[in-house]
């Protein structure tokens, strides 16, 4: 099959599919017998591009080609089917588009030809582990997905939920169960806390109109829902089915797991969705834990879009977010993901935030202890990633090598901290000197270490080489030593060749290497006037090009033979060496798993360092009160993504939330005057606050709240038949019943009508 490419409008090159028209019959034939699957889009691997036919073709036209003119008929007018072709890079880029960013879609892959054609290949956004060599090859691991089965139950007008959750990156189970209202505000909270990707429903309730709303937190968080058989919502044979997934004893299970009731009927959906049990890397290495709502702060969508959390790809800066502006992090994506858990986990627990002010407070103030750890946390890899990779085996020893280099490297992030002597330091050698001590006294950290200084070839690592020290195999060191003699042989013949022909070596007759003739000699075109009849009598010549001729005898094709072959043996045994210091690395797992968090976290907090004394105005730490305690005084408060656009010049405004007395404000002015800005602002700042991050104001009293509510801004929504002002009571209405009085509330432009006519803002 022949690969042409012609350009579509936009001057992209699309890959012509060349098929005959028996292979194209077989392949309609073949691809009208699929299920009709609105939500998948299938891929057909050609070698060397894929293709994408039916509906899914018109999709990736219009989507990512924004043309029609990309889609190309496969078969006659009457039974054929549209079609078209997407190169390598470009379905990598489709691929990260749907399993990353829009949760919309699932992809399939298949592989054959003509009517034969099995799937090889399935992902949705909660399960990519198919596609991570495609999604993470050349970018950073973003937040690791999250599927979540739910239970609901209704009875006497209350819904019971039972929920449980699976990360598949850090190897994670949970499970909680709780009351929730009719707009489902707690299942949106912990949708949201988790980055939610993907939600598992049975099919009964998936179509009930009594769980419509349910189905609208889903697309408000947008997380993709898939229905399931109730059948696999069942809690038979759970502990046997964890016993083998999960690390240590199993008699703790038992008793997290008597606890409840209907989350153990999702805790089985989950399972039998992502299939944990059939591969045995999983045994032994998860997890389980309850998740309590009241842990964190909750947050909903909308809440969180109205804040400007999260990044977006219709960003013009990265300070247009608050992940953007505050995520100074110097290590490879760990630290990045744990400030984007942070943003959408507040803390609740005064101690627990004043111990991250405290932390933050230590970095602010001493300038050597934070640049000298930043210094060291940007040499550090992925750690979290490398051990992900450990785990699922992988074939080369590059993770183990990174994680051997993090390892050496923990011992100058412990000397830095023992160096700090201020008013925390107590709090910083319970926390972090004394289980980096504890990593770096323990057997298991020095046997890893051991283990790499002896089976790889560490002197090689600089130049990026990571190959199997031939002494640490007695096969491997015959092969090397066979190896080292040939090639010797090969040397030794350069050398004669070279006498013999008159030249000097490897300036005018050089030796190479290559995958097409193996050992040859070269000599440039200049030379090859001197020497053409003693090629022509005792030598053969392979190649004539403008850089010279190639060209070999007898001697130099045995001996090249030879050292391939020998190679060949060498390589083999390197593979399985290979795979067997990969499979016991991971064994060490658990202790890259920890310290990968105390780094990710360190790293996060000397963010927060970072942006408090780099902004254009020093940001203050705040003082935290308990929620029946305080108030919320933000004197001189500032919008920290606004302030940090380029020629803004903020006018700081002081918020005084006073219980009894100015508990409720209502905010009144001019278009443009700052309104929006003012309200958001006050929410921004009590969030920072319960992540554990100064915030920008001169002077700032925050008592911690239980949630954050928000509605700002609304629209028609026709297809609901529901109008502006309906829109904004519904949502109204939903605050109401969530709210407590610990929470606090943001309402931009209550109460306007179908158009501007009609209503006023407030």
């Amino acid at each position: 099959m022949d690969e042409e490419h012609s350009p579509d409008n936009n001057g992209k090159l699309l890959p012509d599919l060349k098929l005959d028209a028996r292979q194209a019959q077989g392949f309609i034939s073949f691809f009208k017998t699929l299920p009709n699957d609105a939500r998948a889009l299938r891929f057909f691997d050609r070698k060397d591009y894929y293709t994408v036919h039916g509906e899914n073709a018109g999709f990736i036209a219009k989507t990512y080609y924004r043309t029609t003119t990309a889609l190309r008929q496969l078969g006659n007018a009457n039974d054929g089917i549209s079609s078209v072709s997407v190169s390598r890079n470009m379905f990598e880029n489709i691929a990260r588009d749907l399993l990353l960013d829009r949760t919309d879609h699932t992809i399939e892959v298949y592989e054959g030809s003509g009517s034969n054609w099995r799937l090889t290949k399935a992902g949705t956004p909660g399960n990519i582990g198919s596609f991570e060599d495609v999604l993470f090859a050349n970018n950073d691991m973003q937040d690791a997905p999250v599927t979540i089965a739910l239970f609901p139950s209704l009875r006497e007008n209350q819904c019971t939920v039972g929920l449980s959750y699976v990360d598949l990156t850090n190897q994670k189970l949970g499970l909680a169960e709780f009351l929730d209202d009719s707009q489902f505000t707690n299942v949106e909270s912990v949708l949201v806390a988790l980055g939610c990707k993907e939600c598992l429903l049975p099919m009964e309730n998936g179509k009930s109109m009594e769980f419509k709303n349910l189905h609208d937190v889903m697309s408000r968080c947008g997380v993709l829902l898939t229905e399931r058989k109730k059948t696999e919502f069942k809690s038979r044979d759970l502990v046997q089915d964890l016993s083998r997934i999960i690390r240590g004893s199993i008699e703790p299970v038992r008793e997290l797991l008597s606890e409840f009731q209907l989350a153990l009927s999702a805790l089985g959906a989950v399972l039998s969705y992502v299939d944990l049990l059939a591969d045995d890397c999983n045994y032994g290495n998860y997890t389980i834990q309850k998740y309590s709502l009241d842990r964190y702060m909750r947050l909903d969508s909308a809440a969180i879009r109205a804040l400007n959390i999260l990044e977006s790809k219709t960003d013009a800066n990265k300070n247009f977010s608050l992940l953007g502006l505050m995520n100074r992090t110097c290590t490879a994506g760990m630290g990045k993901r744990l400030l984007n858990r942070w943003l959408k986990q507040p803390l609740l627990d005064v101690d627990d935030i004043n111990f991250r002010l405290d932390m933050v407070q230590t970095f602010v103030d001493d300038v050597e202890l934070r640049q000298t750890l930043r210094q060291q946390l940007k040499r550090m890899p992925d750690i979290e990633r490398l051990t992900h990779n450990l785990r699922k085996r992988a074939a080369n020893l590059s993770p183990v090598i990174k994680l051997y280099q993090a390892c050496n490297r923990l011992p100058y992030i412990k000397s830095a901290l023992e160096h700090y002597e201020g008013q925390f330091s107590p709090l910083i050698r319970k926390k972090y000197i004394c289980p980096l001590q504890h990593w770096l006294d323990k057997d298991q950290l020095n046997m890893f270490i051991d283990l790499v200084d002896t089976a790889v070839d560490v002197n090689h690592i600089d130049s990026g080489e990571y190959m199997i020290s031939p002494g640490y195999d007695e096969a491997l060191a015959l092969l090397k030593d066979k190896l080292d003699a040939v090639e010797q042989q090969i040397y030794n013949l350069h050398k004669e060749t070279a006498n013999d022909l008159d030249l000097s070596i490897d300036k005018s007759l050089k030796l190479e290497k290559g995958s097409q003739f193996g050992h040859v000699f070269r000599i440039t075109k200049k030379e090859e006037q001197k020497v053409r009849k003693t090629l022509n009598t005792h030598f053969i010549v392979l190649e004539t090009r403008k850089d010279g001729v190639k060209f070999t005898n007898t001697k130099l094709k045995k001996l090249g033979d030879q050292y391939q072959k020998i190679l060949n043996e060498y390589t083999s045994r390197q593979k399985d060496l290979v795979l067997r210091v990969v499979d016991t690395s991971a064994t060490f797992s658990m202790i890259f798993e920890d310290s990968a968090r105390l780094l990710s976290e360190l790293d996060v907090l000397l963010s927060f360092a970072d942006l408090t004394v780099s902004s254009p105005v020093p940001y203050v730490r705040p003082e935290i009160t308990g929620s029946d305690e305080g108030d919320i005084i933000l004197e001189g408060c500032r919008h920290p993504c606004v302030e940090a656009q380029d020629g803004v010049n903020f006018i700081p405004n002081d918020c005084n939330l006073v219980r009894g007395n100015s508990w409720l404000q209502i905010i009144t002015g001019p278009n443009m005057g700052g309104k929006s800005t003012f309200i958001r602002q006050v929410g921004v700042n009590v969030l920072m606050a319960q992540i554990g991050c100064f915030v920008p104001c001169d002077r700032a009293s925050v008592s911690v709240r239980d949630c954050i509510f928000a509605r700002v801004g609304a629209g028609d929504c026709q297809l609901r038949g529901v109008s502006t002002f309906m829109q904004e009571m519904l949502e109204t209405a939903s605050i109401l019943k969530g709210a407590t009085e610990k929470s606090l509330i943001i309402i931009d432009e209550l109460g306007r009508g179908t158009s501007t006519y009609d209503g006023f803002g407030y």
